[in-house]
């Protein structure tokens, strides 16, 4: 059953995505090249979270161990944080969930560590994050689900890249996930049809090579079959009736 939330309820899950939003902004800016270790990042997050009041969405999630999912490389998503250290030139997947007065926000960013990554890093980055927002453009009342995912998925085939399958987004609100799943792919005009109160976590992840995607053997971390690198970003999405409203933005942000 899909949850719609009243506008007073949005402004909880704002107020839940400002967190996240302050959290990753500052996790993102923590990261030294050669020094920094995944596991400091996930230290940093718990100090973080309660500071501004919330709790961790992630940890102890279906037996997840640690508060951020860290993904580097060819790492797509829900990597465990460790002792790896980050060196210049990495991508870095940072995922993130907040509870805040009993309502969840989602959102995740990737970096290049340092201050020049490649390329085709620096390529990979861009096109994710616009894809991203070509599917929030979708997320209307009056579309259909389907909407969302055929344009994160046209705009990320006609630059060469190719859109993880396999991992889908989720609506969001009380609980982490909820219905619908939200896949970023697939013709226009399917699925159910977008209505005004609905909430959805949006969350393309990209690869410079083939679609495929495999779990390691610690079933959390999901790495790219042909190990090619990887991008995700994620914005939780209210739909109302002026459109689309990401409710994971810092106060002073734009979309």
């Amino acid at each position: 059953m899909i949850i719609r939330k009243t506008p007073a309820e949005i402004e909880k899950m704002r107020a839940a995505g400002a967190v996240v939003a302050r959290c990753l902004r500052e996790l993102s800016l923590s990261i030294v090249p050669g020094k920094t270790t995944t596991k400091d990042i996930d230290r940093m997050a718990e100090e973080l979270i309660p500071k501004y009041g919330g709790i961790g969405s992630f940890k102890n999630y279906r037996g997840y161990p640690n508060t951020v999912c860290v993904a580097v490389n060819e790492e797509v998503v829900h990597g465990i944080p460790s002792d790896r250290v980050l060196l210049s030139g990495d991508i870095v997947g940072l995922d993130l969930g907040v509870i805040l007065d009993g309502w969840h926000a989602d959102s995740a960013i990737s970096v290049v560590v340092g201050q020049a990554g490649s390329s085709e890093a620096n390529a990979l980055l861009k096109v994710t994050r616009e894809a991203l927002f070509k599917g929030i453009e979708q997320a209307r009342a009056g579309n259909r689900l389907s909407d969302i995912g055929h344009a994160v998925q046209s705009y990320v085939e006609k630059r060469g890249y190719s859109v993880v399958r396999e991992l889908v987004g989720h609506g969001i609100g009380r609980n982490l996930h909820e219905e619908p799943n939200v896949p970023n792919y697939g013709r226009p005009g399917k699925g159910v049809r977008l209505e005004e109160g609905m909430t959805l976590a949006i969350e393309p992840m990209v690869n410079i090579g083939g679609m495929e995607v495999e779990t390691l053997r610690d079933n959390w971390t999901v790495v790219t079959a042909d190990r090619s690198l990887s991008a995700h970003f994620e914005h939780t999405v209210a739909i109302t009736r002026n459109g689309p409203d990401i409710l994971t933005l810092l106060p002073t942000e734009g979309a």
